[in-house]
């Protein structure tokens, strides 16, 4: 029997003690009416804290933009069907998935942009500001906005300030406390600042401080389970590969020529030459209303990324650039068109390189599309790229996960646990550098499409992976814990 101070009565302590020096403090001080209010109010929270111990309501906090948050988004959308009421908490910027936009038991808290100081503020004071600025914004919407929660998800990154925040709120609500991990946080703000620089080493330390107090865990790979168990005193870690909802899927012709359709009115890399509308660059439609793959079509590749310091975009410029060489010279490759989606701090500086680029063979655009076009852009390219590198070493990248879920095979950049999602020469292959996948594009599409027997080797080899899906897998793993 667990004793009166264990950590399973820790939050009762703490809620008792914060209602009685409360009101001893407002007696003393001769505030009568309101410790009369107080008392009400602290009856009102702990009928709340009965209902939390075995109540169906969650809060997911995202602290970033919701929209771009599709793990989180997957969490939501099953807690619902399990018939949780959720409440997520974020930033805006990105429409989320219209599934969750059009679920009733899903309420989304969208906060605005954290307020911003100007560059004369040493750097110091302005993070400072904002994480002061965000603890106000979390507190307004948890303790005010918010019925009480049964259960906080959060996901890690960012640490700051929302494993504090979030464990605090459990303690006062009784709630199930837990962390989503994705990755260490402390080790992307290493990008940019030195390791051993004061924030980064206060980012660990309350990363380490708060992340292990939580009820339950989940991370991204075993490899992230085992660090997890080894350096920070989780050892009960459950791994929750990213799976791909039903909506990325091989996308049909007739929704490939829609889809290419409309992209080519705002990006005309899409657009057929002859300017028909019947036509797109990669496909057409007969007399008989029959769509068709033409047969001078160039190959599609797709590449995601969030445009910032941990994915060295010049790897693929520079592939690219040897691909146009490629076909310069005489060998038998179809012209490219590259498709980059997403958002960044880095994109202007790329986009500044792109278009210094006289390329004849090799196009490349950059499209923002919504969350229901996007599987269908993955579902109708023929390789994908992918140039994220783990700052921790121990996460694997997402966009890769849609990938396959779309049947794509892809050209990965190696990282330490990256052979637990891309096995190289079975579903995708991977590369080191900017040589290897210039070379590994200009193997896969050589004499396209007439020859694409690699290509479709991955394809088949892809389909078991597509048999798992997202709720079958969170079914598997989270369902069963949300009460233990």
């Amino acid at each position: 029997m667990p004793g009166i101070f264990s950590e399973e009565h820790l939050d009762i302590i703490l809620q008792g003690g914060m209602v009685i020096f409360m009101e001893i403090y407002l007696y003393f001080q001769g505030l009568h009416s309101i410790m009369i209010l107080s008392i009400a109010l602290f009856a009102f929270m702990a009928s709340g804290f009965r209902i939390a111990k075995a109540g169906s309501r969650a809060c997911i906090i995202v602290l970033g933009d919701i929209g771009r948050s599709p793990r989180m988004q997957y969490h939501a959308l099953s807690l619902a069907k399990t018939g949780f009421d959720v409440d997520i908490v974020g930033y805006g910027g990105s429409t989320p998935h219209s599934d969750l936009i059009e679920n009733d038991k899903i309420t989304q808290h969208v906060m605005s942009d954290p307020m911003t100081l100007p560059g004369v503020f040493p750097g110091l004071f302005r993070y400072t500001f904002k994480v002061m600025y965000q603890i106000a914004q979390l507190f307004f919407v948890i303790f005010v906005k918010m019925k009480w929660p049964s259960h906080i998800f959060v996901q890690n990154p960012p640490a700051i300030p929302t494993l504090p925040v979030a464990w605090f709120a459990s303690k006062i609500y009784g709630s199930k406390f837990i962390v989503d991990w994705h990755n260490y946080g402390y080790t992307i703000m290493a990008l940019t600042n030195k390791p051993t620089s004061p924030i980064v080493r206060l980012a660990k330390w309350i990363e380490r401080t708060f992340g292990p107090r939580a009820d339950g865990h989940f991370c991204v790979t075993d490899a992230m389970k085992k660090d997890l168990a080894q350096n920070w005193g989780v050892p009960k870690a459950i791994t929750l590969y990213d799976r791909p909802p039903e909506i990325f899927k091989p996308t049909p012709l007739t929704e490939q020529h829609e889809l290419f359709s409309r992209l080519s009115k705002d990006y005309p890399v899409f657009a057929s030459s002859d300017s028909s509308p019947q036509h797109t660059v990669f496909t057409e439609r007969k007399s008989s209303r029959s769509i068709t793959k033409r047969c001078d079509r160039p190959a599609l590749v797709v590449s995601g990324t969030s445009w910032t310091e941990d994915e060295d975009f010049s790897i693929l410029l520079n592939a690219l650039e040897s691909y146009e060489d490629a076909i310069s010279s005489g060998l038998s490759l179809p012209d490219l068109v590259c498709a980059i989606t997403g958002k960044g701090p880095m994109k202007k500086y790329y986009m500044d390189i792109i278009a210094k680029k006289n390329w004849k063979h090799v196009k490349i655009c950059t499209p923002w599309l919504t969350a229901e076009d996007y599987p269908k852009l993955l579902g109708s390219a023929d390789v994908g790229v992918c140039l994220h590198k783990s700052s921790s070493g121990l996460d694997l990248p997402m966009k890769v996960v849609d990938m396959f879920g779309c049947g794509l095979p892809v050209c990965a950049i190696h990282f330490n646990c990256l052979d637990e999602l891309v096995k190289h020469n079975e579903n995708g292959l991977v590369f080191h550098d900017k040589e290897e996948l210039a070379q590994q594009l200009q193997d896969l599409l050589c004499d396209f499409p007439e020859k694409q027997k690699q290509l479709e080797t991955f394809r088949d080899n892809l389909k078991s992976f597509q048999k798992l899906r997202w709720e079958e897998s969170w079914n598997n793993t989270v369902r069963k814990t949300l009460y233990i």
